[in-house]
């Protein structure tokens, strides 16, 4: 009797609702100029890897014992830099985090959604969103964008529309919206909760510190709102990518119920530790942000004067279109060593705003790209079917 191959019982065992279903996965290649993943370009500065050494060598010889379960000096952190960087003060009660923000939307979806119950967003939209929902057995809708102010934006009554159509448990928003940069006018949160006080809504706003001046964050609706709920990350702004630390700022009811679906003692004690460094010596990790932003308009004002349109971005990235064949163009750069991301949208690619080095290899490879690179003529509007 032959033995069955692995392949085969690994797919009957699997849920049915997984098969078929691709896992997340950007490209992680060794190549010189690396824009593909938003990451920040620059290196932790020395005085906080120092601080960073300084306070997990710390809390080495206590590695024995769990860690705070509650992270509550983390917290108490956190609290403090939204509240400064918002302008709107925000208690410890108020905070919660995980081992990145997916992490933390994971533990939403647990909380709020969940079998028998629906998610609702509008693509293009973070692709972890519509994952992490069908990951936990959520029914995931797609949403749609389009707006009078642009094919990639997204109006008020257009969001409320579809929210009423779909009655969704839980509704995400990103404000700047990956992989488009743009972000979202505040009355459009604001529609969205008036039109739904049953559902939750999460505003993801991972890139929040590389918005434009006068960009609102909608934490500042949150102590009219106890259904709101705005996710943020230290992997951009902070270059903490590999540290895995993502926050939220919601009302002490929701940090309740997300208690409910953690895993015991989930933040390390190394985590915390250097977290805790990191915001402590925030002034050297986010010098570099107003450089970053000089690059992304720098991008921004070349590609629109090479004749590949950008979207204006309130980001760390640039999505651009104008492309014949978006796969290809993605080809050609990485053969000049430069990474960036096909993101699926047709025509269109995105690239990180990186170093003033990187940045100018990428613009030079998009430069040097044969004529017939560029679309024929201009694509009007963009639809989940492709350009009409």
């Amino acid at each position: 009797m032959s033995a069955t191959p692995a392949s085969t019982t690994v797919a009957r065992l699997l849920r049915a609702d997984l098969r078929g279903q691709s896992a997340y996965g950007a490209p992680q290649l060794d190549v010189p100029v690396r824009l593909n993943t938003n990451e920040n370009s620059y290196a932790v500065p020395p005085d906080v890897v120092a601080a960073i050494t300084e306070a997990v060598a710390a809390c080495a010889s206590g590695l024995n014992r769990y860690p705070d379960r509650e992270f509550t000096d983390l917290r108490a952190d956190l609290a403090a830099w939204v509240s400064t960087q918002t302008g709107i003060a925000v208690g410890a009660e108020q905070l919660w985090a995980g081992n990145g923000s997916n992490e933390v939307l994971q533990h939403v979806v647990a909380a709020f959604a969940g079998p028998g119950r629906t998610a609702l967003g509008f693509t293009p939209a973070y692709s972890m969103h519509p994952i992490i929902s069908r990951t936990l057995g959520t029914t995931w809708v797609d949403g749609h964008r389009g707006a009078p102010t642009g094919v990639f934006d997204l109006d008020a009554a257009s969001a409320v529309a579809q929210v009423r159509e779909v009655a969704p448990q839980v509704v995400f928003l990103c404000s700047p919206n990956n992989p488009t940069g743009t972000a979202l006018p505040l009355e459009v949160v604001r529609a969205v909760l008036d039109a739904a006080p049953d559902t939750l809504v999460v505003v993801d706003e991972a890139y929040a510190e590389f918005a434009r001046p006068g960009t609102p964050s909608a934490v500042s609706l949150l102590a009219a709102y106890p259904q709101l709920v705005v996710t943020r990350t230290m992997s951009k702004a902070f270059a903490l990518a590999g540290g895995r630390l993502g926050y939220l700022v919601a009302a002490p009811e929701v940090i309740d119920a997300l208690r409910l679906v953690r895993m015991p003692y989930h933040l390390s004690s190394q985590t915390q530790a250097v977290a805790r460094a990191a915001l402590a010596h925030r002034a050297s990790l986010l010098a570099e942000v107003e450089a970053i932003k000089v690059q992304r308009d720098r991008i921004v004002d070349v590609l629109a004067a090479q004749g590949f349109p950008p979207v204006p971005s309130d980001a760390n990235f640039v999505l651009f279109g104008g492309l014949a064949d978006a796969s290809r163009t993605w080809e050609t750069l990485l053969a000049h060593g430069v990474l960036v991301r096909d993101v699926g949208i047709p025509h269109h690619l995105r690239v990180t705003a990186g170093t003033p080095e990187e940045t100018t290899a990428f613009l030079d490879a998009m430069a040097a790209l044969p004529a017939d690179h560029r679309l024929p003529t201009p694509v009007g509007t963009w639809t989940r079917g492709g350009p009409r």
